[in-house]
């Protein structure tokens, strides 16, 4: 009789919760109103991230029209007031009334979802942002937003309020008929991005400067205004991703001086490949699909790796170079040392997830492989140095994968969590959960003691390391993979390793990099880093590496404890205090002079400590910082060094 008075009771909740749950409580988000409610699901976030989403989807709106053939530049400005202005040349946004909404079109473009001239109007045949939600997105999560319209010889202007017109479409002035196109000047809103709005001149230039590498002969400029000598930077690249390959091959020793170029087209796809190879052992392959550079690849890569090792083998095999006997060349193998862009324009793009990370039109990957193909077998066939050369790297990549292979199965997992042989200097976290647990790369054995005593057991694993790493930058696969260090760091991970790395697998989702505050702790987090983004990018992409901050100086006064990070503070800070009593400095020349409740207090603990996260965004100026400070050219480290030698004049002294 209980159970049955229990279901009783229970079936008169579910009724009276089920009454209260009606149509009253179902909402309906009108016009922008759902943009402001969600942003994240247009823009991604509304960290720093999503902030300059803003900037790229009115870049894009001006790179369309030049796709089009109606824009030659367009001019980006971030204001004094950290707002931001963009001007395009092209053919101005439409000012005639949209039938659907009785509205003049400029209007519906940036207050209308999906409104826009990429859905088969004849508007673009090939466009960045399909979804049509871009302008209408910036205007929704932006204070203000303006925009100038130039058109047939007039001068329009059209003014928002978070989203909403304050200021009608009216005409404003006249222009000469060789002045057209559109202005907008938005404001982001703060209340959105509660985290920055503050614009990072960086970030900018490195986006604008590859659409203009993306966009050959497209002129793009950016100006910051916040500056006190505010200088235009200009990018204009007529020779477009052959001119990137270049670029990103800039201070590297290469087999062959000119990049291979293609270009071509398969029913109606524009397709471009760039490619040089370097004395190196890193691979960079970069693929765009309208703009969007395809982080996940797709099928455009999957059709340029397929003719790359096509071709290649064949010519091995043709030349003599390889034997009738040999195996082919893995395209691993083949791709060593390799720097490739691939481009192509899609009419109809089909991106997997709302990211745009991953093209899959298969007719792309078809359109790759043949305009590449033909082209690179002509140019190996006309060149036999360099083809032989490519032929060469390629048998000593897999020598040395083979040497690795053996290595890289200590790496590897049994399951779930467990691990195969866990270092036996790791002291782990009793934690299996990945989400709470961190691990923490400690320079020298006893600041690895001192952290294994003051650790969180439950959530904090602790890895001594001693000296400095391998210097990957400079290193093959089988060496990498024989260096103990290495070995213990990939194993404790859980990851996998090169070809195996599986970020999913990851035991810890915080890799918290804790070095001496002096120049031999920065070579070792150099070295690191360098490790991290060659080897394990997708946890920095994921946002999973930190680098933890100690403090330079305690000062201790009576009972008062405080923990400075500079002479300066120093100085700034002994000049508050009574001169009684005396206070007490001491100077931390590294983490091992701190004692457990020292260095869980300032460092581990996560109510007080400071953490940088290695940020995703600044990827491609890492990148050429690596290569500089960790690779074979000497003259632009030592410039590197004498610029920035004043930063740490003072660490050792």
């Amino acid at each position: 009789m209980a159970d049955e008075d229990n279901k009783l009771t229970n079936a008169k909740k579910f009724e009276q919760e089920a009454d209260k749950y009606n149509a009253s409580q179902i909402q309906v988000l009108g016009g922008l109103e759902a943009v402001r409610k969600r942003p994240g699901m247009y823009i991604g976030s509304t960290s720093s991230q999503g902030l300059h989403h803003l900037v790229w989807e009115i870049i894009d709106n001006g790179i369309d029209e030049a796709l089009a053939g109606f824009a030659t530049k367009i001019e980006v400005t971030v204001n004094e007031d950290n707002s931001v202005t963009v001007q395009d040349d092209g053919r101005g946004i439409p000012v005639d009334i949209e039938k659907k909404t009785g509205r003049p079109a400029v209007e519906t473009v940036y207050t209308v979802l999906h409104a826009g001239g990429k859905f088969g109007g004849g508007g673009y045949k090939v466009s960045g942002g399909l979804h049509g939600v871009g302008a209408s997105v910036v205007n929704a999560l932006s204070t203000k937003l303006n925009v100038t319209v130039m058109r047939d010889g007039k001068k329009y202007h059209i003014a928002f309020d978070h989203g909403q017109v304050v200021e009608e479409l009216h005409e404003v002035g006249t222009v000469p008929l060789t002045e057209h196109g559109t202005i907008v000047h938005f404001w982001p809103d703060p209340d959105i991005f509660t985290e920055t709005t503050v614009f990072d001149d960086k970030i900018l230039k490195n986006r604008i400067r590859e659409l203009a590498f993306l966009n050959k002969g497209l002129k793009l400029t950016f100006t910051d205004l916040r500056k006190d000598t505010a200088e235009t930077d200009v990018y204009h690249f007529e020779g477009g991703i052959k001119e990137y390959v270049a670029f990103l091959n800039k201070g590297q020793e290469v087999l062959f001086n000119d990049p291979i170029y293609v270009e071509g087209k398969y029913e109606g796809i524009d397709v471009e490949v760039a490619l040089q190879y370097t004395t190196g052992y890193k691979t960079t392959l970069m693929t765009f699909a309208n703009n969007i550079h395809t982080y996940e690849g797709g099928m455009h890569e999957a059709g340029f790796k397929t003719a790359l090792t096509r071709v290649v083998n064949d010519y091995a095999h043709k030349a003599k170079i390889l034997k009738d006997g040999d195996d082919n060349l893995s395209g691993e193998d083949i791709r060593e040392g390799m720097t490739a862009v691939v481009s192509v324009k899609h009419p109809n793009p089909q991106f997997e997830g709302q990211t745009k990370t991953k093209l899959g039109n298969s007719d792309a990957r078809t359109a790759v492989d043949r305009a590449f193909s033909e082209t690179f077998a002509t140019f190996l066939m006309e060149n036999p140095q360099e083809a032989r050369k490519i032929v060469e790297k390629g048998q000593l990549a897999e020598r040395a994968r083979v040497a690795a292979k053996r290595a890289r199965e200590v790496t590897r997992k049994k399951s779930g969590l467990e691990i195969a042989n866990l270092p036996g200097k790791l002291a782990d976290n009793t934690s299996n959960d990945p989400n709470i647990s961190e691990l923490f790369i400690v320079e020298g054995d006893s600041a690895g003691g001192s952290a294994k005593q003051g650790r969180s057991r439950l959530t904090q694993a602790i890895l001594p390391i001693r000296g400095k790493i391998l210097n990957v930058e400079k290193a093959s696969m089988d060496r990498i993979l024989a260096n103990q260090e290495i070995r213990t760091l990939f194993t404790a991970l859980g990851t996998g390793f090169g070809a195996d790395f599986d970020v999913n697998k990851a035991r810890y989702h915080k890799l918290i990099i804790m070095t001496d505050a002096d120049v031999d702790g920065a070579h070792i987090r150099t070295l690191l880093l360098t490790l991290f983004y060659r080897y394990m990018r997708p946890m920095i992409d994921k946002g999973y590496v930190y680098i933890a901050r100690p403090p330079l100086y305690q000062v201790r006064q009576g009972k008062i404890i405080k923990y400075l990070d500079t002479d300066e503070e120093l100085h700034d800070y002994l000049g508050t205090l009574q001169p009684s009593p005396k206070p007490i400095v001491q100077r931390y020349k590294g983490l091992g002079e701190m004692d457990a409740s020292q260095l869980w207090e300032t460092t581990m603990d996560p109510e007080n400590r400071r953490l940088d996260r290695v940020d995703p965004e600044y990827a491609k100026d890492a990148d050429a910082v690596f290569e500089m400070l960790m690779g074979n050219e000497v003259g632009p480290r030592r410039k590197f060094i004498e610029d920035n030698a004043k930063y740490v004049e003072n660490l050792d002294a």
